[in-house]
Parts: structure tokens; C-alpha cells; sequence
């Protein structure tokens, strides 16, 4: 038996280092998969208005970088007012959702009252619907609100949504009920303790939350498309929907402006990693 299970550990020392190697290069490979096309793009941009970017075989790395494309994207067109009015609407989105999934979400995760079961049920389950059943009764309701053409109007359907709702609930039920008797000891009320309690424990899910709403709004393009008739408040998407209809045979702008668009997303992304953390009540506790 032990001369068995020497073999055994041996032949798992001299596995180790290959399935290593595998994962690493399955890794690689989808790195590749997912970084490719993103590179392509910012080669594309860069490309200098003399070089031909449909060479075969293609051309990964431009011969003469080249930041024209850049300068003409913002010369010829109002994309800062683009980036502007897609900043305002997904900030606005972001800071409502937080707050609105928050609030609701908390008497559903630490409250009893009838019909609490049936009221998640029911709004989990319109995460099924599709957004285009409710479009048109959303554009009715806008219209009768005095609300089309305005940048509120791209906010409010972003401004709650159930998925915010479920994962800041199951976040909220998490957090050891002690840390809340604690916190109403100490003479805070329910919503006190939603704020000095439950906000800090659930930072993770609210980050994560934060940037699946920002880039849900940021990347919209059916609702502002709907919604918006007025050039001056368009957002980054519908922008570059005019930007490639009136540069339909200069691909280095397009690419340009595509490049502009993602960079915001992945700012983002950089700045937030690191606050995404498994929830912990440490912060709770520390507040």
C-alpha cells in the first residue's frame, strides 16, 4: 500500500507541471480569442490615411502609426457632446439604481410582512420579460410625460431593475443579523441601519452592481434610438451609428470612434477591480 501510494504522489509531481502548462495555454488562447479583435481595432485607427487597412494577409500592426483618424473623429463631428450626454445618463443611472435596488432590496432581505415571498417572485421574474415587449408602452408613457427627447427619459428605465434588486437582497441577507441589533442598540432606526449597516457589508455587490448597470447604459442603443429625435442629445451609440453611416468608406474613423467608446467602459473596470472583493461584514463592522 505505501509503495502504491508513492506511485501515486509520484505520478502526480510529474503530471502537475503539464496540466499546469495546459491551463496556462488554454489561458493564453482565450486571451488571444478575446484581445485580437480588440487590437485589431486599435491597429485599424491608427493606420495612416495611405495604407491600404484590407491587405492579405492582414496587417496587425499599422506600418505608419497615425493619429489622423483621431483628430478628424473630433474635428468633423460633436462626439464630445456624444461622450457627454452618455457620461450624465449612465453616472444618473448608475447613482438611481444604487439606490432604489438598495432601499427596496432591504426590506425584502431583513423584514417579515405578508406577500414578501410573492413580491421578490414577482419582480425576479420580470427579468424574463424581454425589453422589447415593454418598449412601446414605456415610449406611451414617456411621451405623456413630456419626457421624450430628454436625457431623463434614457435614465428611468435603467433606474431600477430587478437583477440590482435580487443580488443586492441575497447580498443584505448575508450580514449577520447581530451587526444590525448591534446598530439599533446604538439608537439607529431602519433606515440607519441600512446605511451604517447593510451599505458597507454589500460594497462588493454594489461595485459590481455599478459597472453592470454603467455599461448596460453606456452601450444602450435601441431605447436612445426610440426616445431621441434631437442630434444634440444623442448618445455614444447612436453617435457612431452616424459616424459610420457618414464614414462608410473610412473605417479608420469608425474604428477610432469605437476605440473612444471603450475606453470609458474599460477606465472603469481598472479603477474598480480592486473594490471587487468577496463580501465581507468586516467593513460593517469597522463603520
Amino acid at each position: 500500500m505505501r509503495h502504491s501510494s508513492h506511485l501515486d504522489e509520484r505520478r502526480k509531481e510529474l503530471l502537475s507541471p503539464l496540466l499546469n502548462a495546459i491551463q496556462l495555454g488554454g489561458l493564453i488562447f482565450l486571451a488571444l480569442v478575446v484581445l485580437v479583435p480588440l487590437l485589431w481595432l486599435v491597429s485599424t485607427s491608427l493606420k495612416g490615411p495611405a495604407e491600404d487597412i484590407f491587405t492579405s494577409p492582414p496587417a496587425l500592426l499599422p506600418a505608419e502609426p497615425s493619429m489622423a483618424a483621431y483628430w478628424q473623429l473630433f474635428a468633423e463631428n460633436p462626439l464630445g457632446s456624444y461622450l457627454f450626454n452618455s457620461t450624465v445618463v449612465s453616472f444618473l443611472a448608475v447613482v438611481a439604481n444604487l439606490l432604489f435596488c438598495s432601499l427596496a432590496a432591504y426590506p425584502l432581505a431583513r423584514m417579515r410582512f405578508a406577500g414578501r415571498g410573492l413580491v421578490l417572485a414577482v419582480v425576479v421574474a420580470t427579468i424574463l420579460i424581454p425589453f422589447q415587449v415593454v418598449m412601446i408602452p414605456l415610449y406611451l408613457l414617456m411621451v405623456q410625460l413630456g419626457l421624450r427627447n430628454t436625457l431623463i427619459a434614457l435614465v428611468i428605465p435603467q433606474a431600477a431593475t430587478a437583477f440590482g434588486l435580487y443580488l443586492l437582497r441575497q447580498s443584505f441577507l448575508a450580514v449577520p443579523g447581530e451587526l444590525e441589533d448591534a446598530a439599533r442598540i446604538d439608537g439607529c432606526n431602519r433606515l440607519g441601519a441600512w446605511w451604517n449597516v447593510m451599505i458597507p457589508a454589500a460594497r462588493a455587490d454594489l461595485i459590481t452592481l455599478a459597472m453592470f448597470v454603467f455599461i448596460g447604459t453606456w452601450s444602450d442603443f435601441l431605447w436612445p434610438l426610440v426616445i431621441l429625435d434631437d442630434p444634440s442629445l444623442y448618445t455614444l451609440p447612436l453617435g457612431l451609428q452616424q459616424l459610420a453611416s457618414s464614414f462608410s468608406l473610412d473605417w479608420r474613423i469608425v474604428a477610432a470612434g469605437s476605440v473612444v467608446s471603450i475606453l470609458p467602459v474599460l477606465a472603469l473596470f481598472i479603477l474598480l477591480q480592486r473594490f471587487i472583493l468577496p463580501s465581507a461584514t468586516g467593513d460593517a463592522v469597522k463603520g
